[in-house]
């Protein structure tokens, strides 16, 4: 048997502290938003209040889903100039990442929404885009998997998730240019926002520990996501050999 390599064992070691950094943090999160923050005063019923404090992760993972979109733009930019796959490999499992942590957003809004706008969903611009997003970054793994030769599956997944990426900087506008029933955490929101509250210096704590801590795990999830990205890579690439030599 093989002994593993250094890089293999320094690997693993980023591996575990990453993961145990991003549990204690996640943890850390939790206790913050349900036992540290105080409650928005300014909403109505005690369990629009309650409901209130699912805000920490609803706009921590917002904020990993639109970043995780980023990095899949980044990824293809730099793919369509250096045709490598580590860009390839970047893009493909940010976008895997992203579109769960969006599909978090979706589902703690709605949770969020049921109390505060006595509905799971309401068709108002943020939500709209947010929902035709998702189904744009769920199309960007449907074409990578309709597409055969790696190439051309790379070359097209990198300008679609180019194109894609629209719909972030359209969607964290949104409540800022029309009329929209979302409340906003940071600038000026419309004046139909429903939900909104100010933030005492407790919560703003609890909210920027819960980003760092979402962001940490998003990282763990990339590392681990693209070691078995280039494990897959390396195992075709081997079975590629053995057919055609």
């Amino acid at each position: 048997m093989t002994a593993p390599t250094t890089s293999t064992k320094t690997g693993d070691a980023w591996g575990y502290a990453l993961t145990t950094l991003s549990a204690v943090m996640i943890l850390g999160a939790l206790y913050l938003a349900f036992m540290y923050a105080a409650e928005a005063s300014n909403l109505g019923t005690q369990v629009e209040r309650y409901a209130q404090r699912i805000m920490y992760f609803h706009v921590g993972v917002a904020w990993i889903g639109f970043f995780a979109f980023f990095v899949t733009f980044v990824a293809g930019v730099m793919y369509l100039i250096k045709r490598t796959f580590f860009w390839d490999n970047l893009g493909h499992s940010s976008v895997e990442i992203g579109l769960t942590f969006m599909t978090m957003v979706l589902i703690t809004g709605s949770i969020w929404a049921r109390p505060t706008w006595n509905t799971w969903w309401t068709w108002s611009p943020r939500l709209t885009i947010s929902a035709v997003g998702w189904l744009m970054y769920i199309g960007y793994l449907m074409l990578r998997g309709a597409i055969d030769n790696p190439a051309r599956r790379a070359r097209f997944a990198a300008v679609y998730g180019m194109v894609a990426f629209l719909s972030v900087p359209i969607n964290f506008l949104a409540i800022r240019w029309w009329r929209d029933i979302h409340p906003t955490v940071i600038g000026s929101t419309s004046s139909e926002a429903s939900g909104g509250f100010d933030m005492s210096s407790d919560m703003r704590t609890t909210l920027l520990f819960s980003i760092a801590a979402f962001t940490v795990f998003y990282a763990t999830l990339l590392y681990h996501r693209m070691r078995l990205g280039k494990t897959a890579h390396e195992v075709e690439t081997l079975k590629q050999q053995v057919l055609y030599n």
